[in-house]
């Protein structure tokens, strides 16, 4: 044989051989992907979904979700309200963490507390309870600020840690990621839920195994589930395209028309409950970064006004985002409890009036300003972003965009420095109520566990007294014309730009069956492979 063709068929095999050594094909191992990667193990180093939603395969919460999104026992196999602002849990018993030490009501004072330490990112999970209880070994009780009728909902995301792993492994608080500092959590995991952690690689995969002592009957019938973090969309793509992979949790629009043709492959899609939106530093006297020096322009309505309109958001609906998104004109989408289809109707794009109300504002020529952004947390997110830069370029603000990883993003523009003068944001109110947006996003930061993530320092104290009441109103209609009233005043304040509420994609094999949800968490005990 030509030693050319030597040569070529040498490259084939070692092609064909790390391909095989990158994950052994099996009819019950998943291999799925996404453009970011889970930032840490542990459950309360971060509020965000795609570490919820992965975390929540390991570990679980007192009530969880079903199918439908409805709340379900799990760690909890009854609750009741003794009192207006008393709950009462029974805990199941007989169940056991990865490591076979037993769950009991040491767990859950563990966790509550743990839950609202320093460097907790979670601690809006259990913002409405005021003291934790423990009647005995498997009955706790929750007292809660007053009445709180979305309790149950509230606390599906908090997650239930072993108090002996944590004191063993020194892990009793999390650890501080805007100072990358890690735990024995950050890379471990002690969980009661369906599987369990085998192998953790930050920034390259993640691999889990089934529990086989779970308290729960099984309803997947994986062996192996491998999480490997591809950013690069194109390589993402081919990855799914060549069989590499049998799942990509979250497509780039672009490519969905092209998987959807691709025999053997299909896009699952819905609306997702996140609404993507950008915000600005309202808080400091003095931008961080910007030419204006010794205020801050963003403190007038008139400037945030003038951003808003200056943005085409049906551009960025139908080239940047290829029709996968749906504008929106407030900060929860359709799908939300709260959710008013008239206050959903956006102030219109009108560049020429932004123009103006800049000069009424003192900035006829514009200033320059930093924009935060994320490049592989929201679909197209960097993007959009770019978009933006150009469509307020001409109306004079020069943006100086940094696009960062999710990890980096994050760590800089959230608390407790609050780093940024203007940024990109997404929320999902786990609970499906707007009252979850209103709190972490629009109260005002100083009171214990609100406006969490209000990174731009929002504030109006009629919109903080209606937050405050609509946790404890039972009455329904009463409880929607307050949220509607707190959106009504935030809106007309310019106190954010709500772009648009995206669209939740995934492309998945035909052979993988799955059940998508609307708050973009992807459950794995619900899935089988043929």
């Amino acid at each position: 044989m030509p030693k050319r063709l030597l040569l070529f068929a040498a490259v084939i095999v070692t092609v064909l051989s790390a391909a095989l050594s990158i994950q052994p094909v099996s009819a019950k191992t998943l291999r799925w992907a996404n453009d970011g990667d889970v930032i840490s193990m542990d459950p309360y180093s971060r509020n965000e979904i795609l570490l919820i939603g992965f975390m929540g395969n390991v570990y679980e919460p007192l009530v969880r979700r079903d199918r439908n999104m409805e709340p379900e026992p799990a760690l909890a196999t009854a609750w009741a309200q003794t009192a207006p602002t008393v709950w009462r849990f029974d805990l199941r018993r007989n169940v056991r963490f990865h490591d076979g030490s037993p769950f009991n009501a040491d767990d859950v004072m563990f966790s509550f507390e743990r839950a609202r330490s320093p460097n907790s990112n979670i601690p809006g999970l259990i913002a409405s309870i005021k003291e934790a209880r423990k009647i005995d070994d498997y009955t706790v009780e929750f007292v809660t600020y007053g009445p709180d009728p979305i309790l149950i909902r509230e606390i599906s995301n908090w997650f239930i840690m072993d108090r002996e792993w944590a004191e063993k492994n020194n892990a009793t608080r999390p650890a501080d990621l805007t100072k990358n500092e890690e735990t024995f959590a950050s890379r471990n995991a002690n969980g009661t839920g369906p599987f369990m952690l085998k192998e953790r690689q930050p920034n390259v995969r993640t691999v889990l195994v089934p529990n086989p002592d779970w308290w729960d009957k099984p309803e997947h019938n994986l062996t192996e589930a491998v999480f490997s973090w591809i950013a690069n969309d194109a390589t993402r793509v081919a990855a799914l395209l060549s069989g590499e992979i049998d799942m990509i949790y979250t497509v780039p629009p672009q490519d969905a028309d092209r998987i959807a043709r691709t025999p053997g492959l299909r896009i699952v899609q819905r609306p997702e409950l996140r609404v993507v939106f950008l915000g600005f530093d309202q808080l400091r006297d003095e931008l961080l970064e910007s030419s204006v020096k010794g205020k801050n322009p963003f403190k007038d309505k008139r400037v945030r006004q003038a951003f808003y309109q200056a943005i085409d958001i049906e551009t960025i609906r139908t080239k940047v985002m290829r029709g996968a998104a749906v504008p929106v004109g407030t900060m929860i989408g359709e799908g939300v409890n709260g959710f008013d289809k008239a206050l959903n109707e956006r102030y219109p794009y009108d560049p020429s009036a932004a123009k103006k109300l800049l000069t009424e504002a003192g900035y006829p020529n514009g200033f320059d300003v930093g924009m935060d952004c994320p490049n592989d947390r929201y679909i197209n997110d960097e993007a959009i972003c770019r978009a933006v830069a150009g469509m307020l370029a001409r109306i004079g603000i020069t943006v100086n965009l940094n696009a960062q990883t999710r990890a980096k993003y994050f760590n800089k523009i959230l608390g407790p420095a609050y780093n940024t003068s203007f940024y990109m944001l997404g929320w999902t109110p786990p609970t499906a109520d707007a009252h979850d947006s209103l709190l972490n996003l629009l109260a005002s930061r100083g009171a214990a566990n609100h406006g969490l993530f209000n990174v731009g320092g929002y504030s109006n104290a009629r919109v903080d007294e209606l937050i405050d009441a609509i946790r404890g109103e039972l009455d329904p209609a009463k409880r929607t014309d307050m949220i509607h009233e707190a959106l009504r005043i935030h809106k007309e304040e310019f106190g954010h730009i709500p772009l648009h509420q995206q669209t939740v994609m995934w492309a998945v094999r035909d052979s993988v069956q799955l059940v998508q949800q609307p708050d973009n968490i992807f459950p794995l005990r619900f899935v089988t492979m043929k």
